[in-house]
């Protein structure tokens, strides 16, 4: 045997030694020991709004934890009959924590997380928790609250509107604390108000915003997700003002949208992750995570080009009211149904 020929023999026996083997019984690299996270979303990751916030969100803390978990996404998983597969497919695979981004998800991850009592699950919004399971949220009424004295310091006709989707827990006491803080600043206002029923449907949102306008309204918050596409085009449509909810909205229509609302949800994510790495999720009594204006989970968007439109008083007026609401001097009412 040649010199050459052992070398080759050699290296290749090396080579052979250091790849793992997938089959037949041999070893499988098994040394990622990350957490496991899925999260699964109601709508696309760049709907510039609702599931585009938590992707941000999770993303930012993905980068941050990058040696702590490793995420697997999923869009467009809207429909009760398809969220329970989903949600079960992730939890027989071994994923240690499971994010169901949307009110729908709540009854599917309370059953699914009993067949799973090892597994961690987390609810975008909600009201029911079991021992693995939490639910995280956002203070829409701190955020409401903002909005209307905004809305009631900005109107030229003292009408204002507010359209949300569903009417139910945090979205009912966005609308009532942005009513609440309008007639606040401004005790000749007088608001319109509609739910469309549907997270999705932007057409009845469009349609309802327009009449508002047509009524004399001109300025108008909309509470969140599909429907606020609704509200945007009829702002850019009867070139009227318009505040957006979830993200920075602006970039969809700059000459109407004016502010806004943004979730930071990072805070949130990285409570819960922390939490479960250290053994801490499911002994906690409070199984709720929200997500605050003290927190930073909850902010007002800049004014981009209309900065220079709205007066120093508008200015402090707000401000002061997220320094309040932050260190408490200022408490937004939690309202109920």
């Amino acid at each position: 045997m040649g010199k050459k020929t052992l070398l080759l023999l050699v290296v290749l026996g090396l080579i052979i030694s250091a790849m793992p083997v997938l089959a037949g019984g041999a070893q499988e690299d098994n040394s990622d020991s990350r957490l496991k996270v899925a999260l699964i979303l109601p709508g696309k990751i760049d709907d510039v709004s609702w599931n585009q916030a938590m992707y941000d969100g999770m993303k930012t803390v993905e980068e941050m934890y990058a040696d702590k978990i490793a995420v697997t996404y999923v869009e467009e998983v809207y429909e009760v009959a398809d969220i329970e597969p989903a949600i079960r497919d992730f939890a027989a695979e071994g994923f240690d924590l499971i994010f169901g981004h949307g009110f729908q998800f709540m009854e599917p991850i309370i059953k699914v997380a009993e067949d799973f009592p090892d597994t961690c699950f987390a609810l975008g919004t909600g009201f029911k928790t079991g021992k693995n399971t939490a639910v995280y949220d956002v203070t829409l009424g701190e955020g409401g609250y903002l909005m209307g004295i905004l809305a009631g310091l900005l109107t030229e006709t003292n009408k204002i509107g507010v359209v949300g989707g569903a009417d139910v827990s945090e979205i009912y006491r966005g609308h009532e604390a942005y009513k609440m803080a309008a007639k606040s600043v401004n005790p000749k206002i007088q608001i319109q108000e509609l739910y469309t029923g549907d997270w999705r449907d932007a057409a009845t949102a469009k349609d309802g915003a327009t009449g508002m306008y047509d009524s004399g309204v001109d300025i108008i918050w909309h509470s969140g997700d599909g429907i606020g596409l609704g509200v945007v085009n009829a702002a850019k449509t009867e070139n009227k003002l318009a505040m957006g909810n979830v993200v920075d909205q602006n970039v969809l229509a700059p000459n109407n949208i004016i502010s806004g609302i943004q979730y930071n949800w990072a805070p949130v994510i990285k409570n819960i992750i922390d939490d479960i790495i250290n053994d801490n999720f499911m002994n906690r009594d409070d199984k709720y995570y929200w997500l605050t204006v003290a927190n930073e989970g909850v902010q007002v968007t800049p004014f981009h080009s209309f900065e220079s439109q709205i007066s120093d008083e508008v200015v402090k007026t707000l401000q002061d009211a997220v320094t309040g609401i932050s260190n408490g001097t200022i408490e937004v009412p939690h309202f109920q149904k």
